[in-house]
């Protein structure tokens, strides 16, 4: 073959698609990946939910066992939606006939070489494609196993989730491990396509048994799918339009579950937090300003805001919000990076997290938190080792005190000593120094870690609650300590003093 036959053969790179589809804005617009568009049941200021807001473009993961078709169903949404620029889906189509290739929707796709050569996908690409209801950014997330830090990057963007299950193969083990990622991300709005179901005649019988299995193992995890939707992505059936071949399904299609999913809200309707990176002096300048610098994860400030630093439980108020060659402002909102002075001179640190004195902030300080985790490191998770955990601007050391499961091993019983490469489970995880923090679900950035260890990022995981310590014997010893120490030194212990020592 010709170098120019085998140039024409070669399936469309992705990015060729993203970036050719008319009237959509370039995937970088599109904000933190790590950001806020994609926090579970956010909350406003006094604590109640917010309702959803309306946006015109979704990002959603499409994620499952290797060849389980998620590539396939992704060329299928482009194509059968007329997302695809004119003339490409007829090119590849010809490229094939020519070639004496069999056309695949999934060739739309593939973009690596080494895709190309061993057919999986191994990177998170991002595809655009168009309803009649609003724009979507699909993230095509690789099923190897090999390949699960890649999944868990992509899916860290979504705020939903199509996960794609053969139906000849039935729940694979990476299925199992996909679903437990999706509910360590916190993302809710799920919907399982069982595809392949061509080849097995349209069996009713067998989309039963498949679905019933699947929604058990789910239930434990706590995900409730929106839909379970027998598909061929292939043939096209029930991703846009009914199949009558599958007359005894009654529900919605690909697109119609796809069109009622919600975006979130943004972290502006959150209580405000703001991670506190540095405190910076200008005094070669002879300027004598104290700026407090961070990023603001949610809510809003204003200059005159009575403020609090957590865990130090520092106070101040807001003197003024400062800029560098701009227009003076009053107020800063969230994902800005800003820095303030305050009219009260107190010292904290980096990592405190800085919140209103008097607004309901679902921020917690705690040494001892029970999290989801994803474990990646070559070496295992092992009890009495120190890792670096780093949330927001906080950076403590962390050793594992439990294991409460293991995804894979729940029906063992036997007690695990550590988790392995590629496990996720449920654990207890004790901190050197007390952390300003919230739940993933009161807070998706304060709520969200990672775990290094000798400079490489080997874990990462949510907060599911913060465990209280037991403080009774601390707090009876000091009372007895400063009830002694006042009793034979009073001349240094006036009332003031006496709560200056104790801070």
């Amino acid at each position: 073959m010709s170098e120019k036959a085998r140039n024409a053969a070669k399936p469309l790179p992705r990015k060729r698609v993203a970036l050719e589809s008319p009237k959509i804005c370039d995937a970088n617009s599109l904000g933190d990946p790590l950001g806020g568009s994609r926090e579970p049941a956010p909350r406003r200021k006094d604590g109640s939910a917010v309702c959803e807001v309306k946006d015109n473009r979704m990002n959603i993961v499409i994620t499952g066992h290797v060849d389980h078709g998620k590539s396939t169903l992704v060329g299928r949404l482009l194509a059968d939606t007329g997302s695809l620029p004119e003339g490409k889906l007829e090119g590849v189509k010809n490229s094939c006939l020519k070639n004496g290739r069999v056309f695949e929707y999934s060739m739309l796709l593939d973009a690596l070489e080494d895709e190309q050569k061993q057919g999986i996908t191994i990177d998170s690409a991002r595809i655009f494609f168009k309803s009649a209801l609003r724009e979507y950014v699909i993230i095509d997330a690789p099923g190897h196993i090999e390949f699960l830090r890649n999944m868990l990057s992509g899916a860290s963007r979504a705020v939903a989730a199509v996960l794609v299950i053969d139906a000849i193969e039935g729940v694979a083990e990476n299925s199992k491990r996909h679903g437990l990622l999706l509910s360590l991300l916190g993302i809710s709005q799920v919907l399982v396509a069982i595809n392949k179901l061509d080849a097995l005649n349209y069996d009713e019988a067998v989309f039963r048994r498949i679905k019933n299995e699947y929604e058990e193992y789910l239930d434990t995890l706590n995900v409730k799918p929106v839909a379970f939707i027998p598909i061929s992505a292939r043939e096209g059936k029930n991703i846009t339009h009914l199949a009558p071949e599958m007359s005894w399904y009654q529900g919605k299609t690909i697109l119609e579950v796809l069109d009622g999913f919600h975006n979130l809200p943004s972290n502006e309707e959150l209580f405000f937090a703001m991670p506190l990176q540095d405190v910076y002096r200008f005094s070669n300048d002879n300027d004598d300003r104290r700026i407090y610098a961070g990023t603001i994860v949610s809510g809003e400030i204003k200059a005159g805001d009575f403020v609090k630093f957590l865990p130090s439980n520092k106070e101040a108020h807001i003197k003024n919000i400062e800029v560098w060659n701009a227009p003076p402002k009053t107020k800063a909102k969230t994902n800005e990076a800003v820095g303030f002075t305050l009219k009260e001179e107190i010292y904290v640190k980096n990592g405190e997290v800085m919140i209103k004195a008097d607004e309901n902030a679902l921020v917690s300080v705690s040494s001892k938190i029970r999290a989801n985790l994803i474990w990646l490191g070559s070496l295992p998770l092992v009890f009495h080792k120190n890792y670096l955990f780093k949330l927001g601007s906080a950076k403590v050391s962390a050793q594992l005190e439990k294991i409460e499961r293991v995804l894979g091993d729940e029906e063992s019983g036997a007690t695990r000593n550590d988790l392995k490469r590629n496990e996720c489970g449920s654990v207890i995880l004790s901190l050197s120094h007390p952390v300003a923090l919230s739940s993933f679900y009161d807070n998706a950035t304060l709520g969200r870690f990672v775990l290094v260890d000798n400079f490489d990022a080997v874990g990462g995981g949510i907060v599911l609650e913060n465990i209280p310590e037991q403080n009774e014997d601390k707090s009876s010893f000091e009372d007895e300590l400063f009830a002694l120490l006042k009793k034979h030194f009073p001349y240094r212990f006036t009332d003031q003093n006496q709560i200056l020592y104790q801070i």
